[in-house]
């Protein structure tokens, strides 16, 4: 059996897999709120718990982790949580144990899904035989790149959504000063690449008068979940400075996709994974997005030759997780 995870700083999914034919059959799968866990260890314990009558061992576990893998452990970026591969490997009963960043999961996922998988966000562009580059707007935002030797892909994890925030026109400096006094040190695009940047962005609409603001959006913001609420504000086309911000969003999220993409040169295709993008996939296409990417002056023709998706698979991080732990089990 292998186990796979994707640990994120808002869920944790676990699943255990076992071999079926040429593939891989899940036999069980939980998902979990990782904030409600003080450790990773104990969640896993509480998984495992009422697996105790498989009669197959574990043979290698691989884990997706939102933060970066050193020397092969984790202290997660966005939660209270440090993955040692000792105790995973203690608990499962195996030293056959590989932790990944998230965004190295998701590309190998990405590589193994279907074309109904993803939504084109420039249909005439055609893939090429190259890299890939890979944007993952959620909790935070992550990045990763595929590159491709001429043979094989091997996934090369980064840390790139903590780069400096480059503002691309005369409101995205004020925004970068309206920042500065929440964060005077650092300004990155994670600090508006992702759910607690959606909030950010409407903050600031809302300080510059950009629209007026709505009583019953911001009750529901006070109540629930205030970055799902601008966005199905936003895509409902229910109140005007949610909207705005999703804009603003997609504009930023394709300058940050194109500066990857410069850097790289992703010629088989730049792709969008995360929570953030399919859920907001109207605004996505809307052309917000495209034209930040594009937005790099002499090399606009050049980008718009490379292909950008998003992908629709929620979970494909896990099944990036599984891919890797199948090629450990082999």
């Amino acid at each position: 059996m292998i186990l796979a995870g994707d640990v994120g700083g808002t869920k944790t999914i676990l699943a255990l897999y076992e071999a079926d034919g040429d593939g891989w059959r899940c036999i069980k799968k939980t998902r979990y709120s990782s904030l409600d866990r003080p450790t990773f260890t104990g969640l896993l314990q509480d998984f495992l718990a009422d697996c105790q009558e498989q009669e197959q061992a574990i043979a290698s576990a691989c884990l997706g982790v939102a933060g970066p893998i050193v020397d092969g452990d984790c202290v997660a970026t966005n939660l209270p949580w440090v993955l040692h591969r000792s105790d995973i490997g203690d608990c499962i009963g195996t030293r056959n144990v590989r932790l990944l960043n998230d965004l190295e999961a998701t590309a190998w996922g990405i590589l193994n899904l279907p074309e109904a998988d993803f939504v084109a966000l420039n249909p005439g562009a055609e893939p090429r035989p190259g890299n890939s580059a890979v944007l993952a707007a959620g909790t935070g935002l992550g990045e990763a790149i595929i590159a491709w030797d001429g043979e094989k892909h091997q996934v090369l994890a980064s840390e790139g959504g903590h780069c400096d925030f480059a503002p691309g026109s005369a409101q995205e400096i004020a925004l970068l000063q309206f920042l500065w006094e929440k964060y005077p040190d650092h300004v990155s695009y994670e600090r508006l690449l992702s759910g607690e940047g959606l909030i950010q962005l409407y903050q600031f609409l809302k300080t510059i008068g950009h629209a007026p603001e709505r009583p019953e959006i911001e009750r529901q913001m006070s109540e629930y979940d205030p970055a799902a609420v601008i966005g199905e504000a936003g895509v409902a086309d229910a109140d005007a400075l949610s909207a705005a911000a999703l804009s603003l969003f997609c504009r930023i999220y394709g300058a940050e996709a194109g500066n990857l993409a410069l850097k790289c040169l992703p010629y088989a295709g730049v792709y969008l994974a995360g929570g953030i993008a399919a859920k907001i996939l109207p605004f996505m296409t809307r052309g917000d997005f495209i034209e930040g990417y594009l937005a790099k002056g002499r090399y606009r023709a050049a980008l718009q030759q490379i292909p950008v998706k998003v992908c629709t698979n929620q979970e494909v991080g896990l099944l990036g997780a599984l891919a890797f732990g199948a090629r450990l089990a082999a």
